[in-house]
């Protein structure tokens, strides 16, 4: 079912802003949630949408905005990124009739869901124009563009734990170091490939950061991803580097170095997304 592909095998790029980006009464909500015994996780999250999409009939979209965020603590200080489920449902919703069949989305969510759902966002979008989510999701990979904003030295890999706990494989950086890193390689693109996909999805993912406190953590985490490669291969993954080596390699001149990383990072995610499709 749709469910089971769209939601496990997912990637997510995350921006964690500081309590002083938020007007008030947000901000209190926030402060009192980041100091509760216990903060819900990404699989928490993930259990919550698995639900909802097994109900009968099944919630496209949930009725009510999410509540709950992701906490972290950036050299003291507190930063959240709010689940935004509902909205983040909506903009799923837009994308699905380009990765499935129609008869496949009718059976798991029909027309009539998906057009009340969709009716829904054009009406909260006029009265919130100006409305961003704090996390992106990718099914199946993850998006070249991501790997520009990291470094191989802000990868965190923790391998499963013996008591059944799934691996961790993701990056975190400050912002600032994100925004510096996306337009330098995309300086360097512009100077030595013609207009690629790869180009402009670097201009959005930048306009997009634009959106954010300059203080703010930016987060990639392989999420579900992790299920989806061995044990051998998410330690021998060094997918920031690859990128990082190639475009370092373009800047120089070097278009058999450059072609070489790619080629590697191509080879990597061409067998993850294979995946989608086995039986």
């Amino acid at each position: 079912m749709v469910s089971s592909v769209l939601v496990p095998y997912a990637s997510y790029l995350r921006v964690y802003e500081p309590l002083a980006a938020f007007p008030e009464p947000e901000r209190a909500h926030w402060a009192r949630y980041a100091g509760r015994d216990r903060i819900p996780t990404a699989q928490d999250e993930l259990r919550r949408s698995l639900a909802d999409l097994a109900a009968t009939p099944p919630v496209g979209v949930p009725v009510h905005e999410s509540g709950d965020a992701f906490v972290a603590e950036v050299d003291g200080v507190v930063c959240v990124c709010p689940w935004q489920t509902r909205l983040r449902g909506w903009l799923a919703l837009e994308e699905l009739a380009e990765m499935f069949p129609a008869p496949v989305l009718d059976a798991v969510l029909p027309p009539v869901v998906r057009g009340q759902a969709l009716a829904d966002h054009e009406r909260w979008a006029e009265r919130n124009p100006d409305a961003r989510p704090w996390i992106r999701t990718a099914v199946w990979q993850v998006p070249v563009r991501w790997f520009v904003l990291f470094s191989d030295e802000e990868r965190e890999h923790t391998e499963a734990a013996d008591g059944g706990g799934a691996p961790v494989l993701r990056y975190r950086t400050p912002m600032v170091q994100a925004r510096r890193r996306l337009a330098r390689s995309l300086k360097t693109l512009r100077e030595t490939v013609d207009e690629a996909p790869l180009t402009e999805g670097l201009v959005d993912v930048g306009r997009w950061l634009e959106e954010f406190h300059p203080r703010a953590l930016v987060e990639l985490d392989y999420g579900g991803l992790v299920h989806a490669l061995s044990a051998e291969q998410l330690a021998g993954d060094r997918s920031a580097a690859d990128v990082a080596e190639g475009i370092a390699a373009l800047q120089a001149g070097d278009t058999e170095g450059a072609s070489a990383a790619y080629g590697r990072l191509a080879e990597r995610w061409r067998a993850v997304r294979g995946r989608q499709f086995a039986s």
